[in-house]
């Protein structure tokens, strides 16, 4: 495991609380990727240094307290230019990475899918590629672990021409992969079943609820981007209505912007949702922040006006739950508080997700002679068919649809309720 010293620079003392936070978030990335904190690191300089980012005192106060850590590694917190980065490196004599790399190297060993890879390794090259250039082998030249995931040494290595070949084969297998999730949300379109996204911050609680809606027992973690590869399953309610959900990977503060270029084929699947879940951890001091976020990157992916439901989970873990629901409350109206763990909250979310799918059907009864194939067949394109069965001559069935819709199959409605 290695040992690694955490660097944050503020350039504004009022942001002294969110610096805390940035840095507690930090210790938890750095966990995830498989580092042991030994120390932390604050300063306050109204301005950026341009050879080291920090002031050449702070430097040699970390260069010795390397020594005192026998830390292996310099993580900071904020952005690091390749002058930068090179000249920590060398004058500290330890591998230096900044947030985006310990971001990139975190997906680099959650992704398990070929996509969730090839995304990776996009986002990764187009981070190395300015700090390749000029630099020959000297990016690798401190040896492997965290912060050298993902392409490998061998293609830091590489020169400039195959470095950018590399990112445009990539390039052209990830277009194939968004021409086939546009084929399939083209053909999802043309379907009655309503689709849900569950988004939200890193470590909210989103694959606890997508387990709990959902009845699945797919992996979850307190670390943080735990589940990276998008997952699709069907949600049933009590009357046979269904839907479909997706999880996806959680968002965070000062997100890369390679990751968004690069995942933006499985975050377009968002535009096409009929209703998102935004899962908010409501125990967190800065949910407010979080919140903030995860709009902020749903804005820059351009999604569009569709009804979103904020789930603050982890209500279990409140010490006064009364007190903090007042005190907490979100102001929109489409709140709801939920423990995903213990399933508090959950029938009344469900009945929320019902009232915004299905808003604009009905329930009808039909009842077709079997004669008329080729219309029975038809109506489960475009209502949700609840069931279907033979009764002598004619299927009679149970349908969700538009009112407007069924204006002309008047005489095949059932009239009254039926007991299926």
């Amino acid at each position: 495991m290695e040992k690694a010293i955490l660097i944050h620079l503020s350039t504004n003392k009022k942001e002294k609380s969110e610096a805390q936070e940035s840095m507690r978030e930090l210790k938890g990335l750095a966990s995830t990727a498989g580092a042991e904190v030994v120390a932390e690191v604050f300063q306050f300089r109204t301005e950026i240094s341009p050879k080291y980012l920090i002031g050449e005192g702070k430097v040699s106060e970390i260069s010795l307290l390397k020594e005192e850590t026998e830390a292996d590694l310099i993580i900071f917190d904020n952005n690091l230019r390749p002058v930068q980065q090179q000249n920590l490196e060398d004058d500290i004599k330890a591998k230096v990475i900044d947030r985006t790399q310990l971001i990139l190297d975190i997906f680099a060993q959650h992704a398990m899918s070929k996509e969730g890879k090839l995304q990776v390794e996009l986002a990764q090259l187009i981070y190395y590629l300015p700090r390749l250039l000029g630099k020959g082998t000297a990016l690798s030249r401190l040896g492997g672990g965290i912060g050298t995931r993902g392409p490998g040494e061998k293609k830091l290595e590489e020169d400039r021409r195959r470095i950018q070949d590399r990112i445009s084969k990539i390039n052209k297998e990830i277009s194939n992969i968004q021409k086939r999730r546009a084929d399939q949300r083209e053909r999802r379109k043309k379907s009655p079943i309503p689709f849900v996204s569950l988004v939200g911050y890193t470590n909210a609680g989103k694959s606890t609820l997508f387990n709990c809606l959902s009845q699945e027992k797919i992996f979850t973690s307190p670390q943080l981007f735990a589940t990276l590869d998008p997952i699709l399953r069907r949600v049933s309610f009590a009357d046979g209505l269904y839907f479909f959900l997706s999880d996806t990977v959680g968002f965070i503060k000062k997100i890369p912007v390679e990751l968004i270029t690069s995942f933006r084929a499985t975050l377009e699947e968002l535009k096409e949702a009929d209703c998102i879940l935004h899962v908010i951890d409501i125990t967190r001091p800065n949910y407010e922040g979080q919140v903030e976020a995860v709009e902020s990157t749903l804005s820059d992916i351009g999604v569009p006006d569709v009804p979103i439901i904020n789930v603050c989970n982890k209500i279990d873990l409140l010490p006064d739950k009364e007190e903090l629901l007042k005190r907490n409350r979100l102001s929109n109206g489409l709140s709801l508080y939920t423990s995903a763990k213990t399933g508090d909250g959950i029938p009344d979310l469900k009945s929320r997700l019902r009232a915004v799918l299905f808003r604009e059907m009905e329930l009808f009864y039909l009842r077709i002679p079997n004669s008329e194939r080729d219309l029975i067949q038809s109506f489960s394109k475009w209502t949700v068919v609840l069931k279907r069965r033979k009764n002598g001559d004619y299927s009679e069935l149970k349908i969700m649809a538009n009112p407007q819709a069924m204006v002309n199959y008047s005489p095949y409605i059932k009239r009254g309720e039926e007991n299926w």
